[in-house]
């Protein structure tokens, strides 16, 4: 019943698959305003029993951290996930600009619009699994595009 209630779960072809998760449609952008800062962002689906993403890694940051933001008014709190961030059983998890995101610190250079950020995300159950994020054009953090809808 979960899966029939999940229906609006995004249609497209996941970019990768690791057990019962899929990563669907990740991206990232840097700050308009830093340029050694980037976020990354995604939809994973997980088919399976709850898993935690734990880590995350890319060569071209110095750091990546999971984060997430809180909008009190016109204030943004951004606090980074210690304990990494809960992917539900039968259910998805999406990290889009003001919400759960991943936090890159330290890039080598700027990133390229068009160009395409391994990243590897490291979850509790399934393991591991390196994604191409696509990168998009830079946003102001917390700053929604269409691409997060």
């Amino acid at each position: 019943m979960l899966k029939w209630l999940r229906r609006s779960e995004p249609k497209e072809v996941p970019a990768a698959s690791l057990g019962p998760l899929q990563i669907v449609k990740p991206w990232a952008r840097s700050s308009s305003s830093e340029a050694d800062v980037a976020g990354g962002y995604m939809t994973v689906v997980n088919d399976g029993e709850t898993d935690r993403l734990v880590s995350v890694s890319c060569p071209a940051a110095a750091s990546v951290d999971i984060h997430a933001i809180r909008v009190k008014g016109p204030v943004l709190e951004m606090r980074p996930m210690e304990a990494g961030l809960v992917i539900p059983p039968a259910n998805q998890q999406i990290l889009k600009p003001r919400g759960y995101h991943l936090l890159m610190r330290g890039l080598a250079s700027p990133l390229t619009v068009g160009s395409k950020l391994p990243v590897t995300l490291v979850f509790e159950t399934a393991g591991s699994v390196t994604v191409d994020f696509a990168v998009e054009a830079p946003g102001a953090v917390g700053h929604a595009t269409l691409s997060s809808s």
